[in-house]
């Protein structure tokens, strides 16, 4: 760890020797300015969503030793307003809120605008909503400058639960004044999020082809995925199949598969069949020729999917097909519900229940409303309907007539329905 945070320190000393003749000498990170301490932090996160996992580590480092920085050094530094924004940023991008407090109390020569340490220190307190119109006041009116982008982002954040589409709309100022950054990352993510809430299709569609575009390695990328998947399922008879091939064919064989699987196994449980085949048959195609080990699992999702067509005894052997112990106890439930609702609905019918109750009327006269009211048996009597349960529920007293393997029958099948909307409820809610 030691080495790490050297060469990277190392690197940034240097880097900063070759921009400016006077960085030359700025070899101790305790006689660098916070500004130029900013942009090592802000070269460590943009690397993070690029793909460089292993920089969060010196992310927590430069976070920690520009905080150091900022509370020791004299308050003339300040004078330099790159170093104001700094300290800005520096608190919007993860830094301690206490500095930003304790640089607030001891700007004795008025350096920090106040009303944008004001909005700040309410957010970063979690009262973001008590100041959300002069957050969006403030961002739009310093959009061109360096704290623009930082303040777009948490403005959107503020106003996403109550003004979605101003949200967008500052989310789209952050990352047109980012392009490539961490701040991007994060306004395309967030955009995706507000469309999939929202069901604006075509937006989120073209919001999630810049994101696998730019942020493929992303850590944030498989939360990413989780959002385009609900995207698209929600939207199943709307979006166009090409549309998904096209954007996701900006990932890698594997990570596509492992898209398609998602979109598969959540059409599966929200039964639409189309969609669910779609994704099988591209993790199929995908993996062809290869060992394709998603394609068992593929099987089993399109095999659920499959259950109420026509081809049910395959998709029923699609369902059984794979070995309960290589899947996750989440998909184990599935399998369960899936084979339970296949076996009734092959199960041959008793045919004592295909009786009629009544003969049918063959007289070939039509009954009108007075001879129907005439012969309607009266509430209590023998025969009545169940009368209405304040409500809406229905007795659940057998009427007589009714045959007993009949009553069985819808009984037992209501309770495995139960069973099996219970499991894919709870399934619906940890996606």
């Amino acid at each position: 760890m030691a080495r790490r945070q050297h060469r990277y320190v190392g690197f940034v000393a240097l880097g900063l020797a070759m921009l400016s003749p006077a960085a030359a000498k700025a070899q101790d990170p305790d006689d660098l300015a916070p500004y130029k301490m900013l942009r090592s932090l802000q070269f460590v996160q943009d690397s993070v969503v690029s793909g460089d996992h292993s920089a969060g580590e010196m992310q927590r480092f430069m976070l920690g030793t520009i905080d150091e920085r900022l509370r020791s050094v004299d308050t003339s530094v300040f004078d330099d307003d790159r170093n104001v924004d700094a300290a800005l940023i520096y608190a919007m991008s993860g830094g301690n809120p206490q500095t930003l407090e304790y640089l607030i109390a001891h700007d004795v020569n008025g350096h920090f605008d106040n009303r944008v340490t004001d909005v700040l220190r309410k957010y970063l307190s979690g009262k973001g909503l008590l100041v959300a119109k002069t957050l969006e006041e403030t961002a739009r009116e310093y959009r061109d400058k360096k704290i623009g982008p930082y303040l777009a982002l948490i403005g959107g954040n503020v106003l996403i639960a109550t003004n979605p589409t101003d949200a967008l709309d500052l989310y789209d100022q952050a990352r047109l004044a980012a392009p490539g950054t961490i701040v991007e990352e994060a306004a395309l993510r967030r955009s995706v999020a507000i469309c999939v809430d929202k069901g604006m299709l075509d937006r989120g569609m073209a919001y999630s082809q810049r994101y696998i575009r730019r942020f493929l390695h992303s850590p944030y990328a498989s939360q990413f995925a989780d959002l385009f998947v609900t995207l698209v399922v929600g939207h199943d008879h709307d979006v166009k199949p090409q549309d998904v091939i096209d954007i996701l064919s900006f990932m890698d064989a594997p990570r596509q598969r492992e898209v398609y699987l998602r979109i598969a196994r959540a059409a599966a449980i929200a039964g639409k069949p189309q969609l669910a085949h779609m994704a099988v048959e591209r993790v199929q195609s995908l993996g062809a020729g290869t060992d394709n080990a998603f394609g068992p699992l593929a099987d089993f999702y399109g095999g659920m999917a499959g259950l109420p067509t026509e081809d049910i005894d395959q998709a029923a052997k699609n369902v059984s097909g794979i070995a309960g112990n290589t899947l996750s106890p989440r998909d184990q439930a599935l399998q369960e519900a899936a084979r339970s609702v296949a076996e009734q609905i092959l199960r041959a019918p008793d045919p004592a229940s295909l009786t009629q109750a009544s003969d049918p009327n063959t007289s070939d006269q039509e009954i009108t409303s007075e001879k129907a009211a005439a012969i309607a048996p009266q509430p209590g009597a023998p025969g009545a309907l169940p009368e209405p349960v304040p409500g809406g529920v229905a007795s659940t007293g057998q009427s007589q007539g009714t045959d007993p393997s009949f009553n069985a029958f819808v009984t037992t099948n209501r309770s495995k329905l139960d069973e099996i909307d219970g499991l894919l409820a709870q399934e619906g809610n940890e996606q």
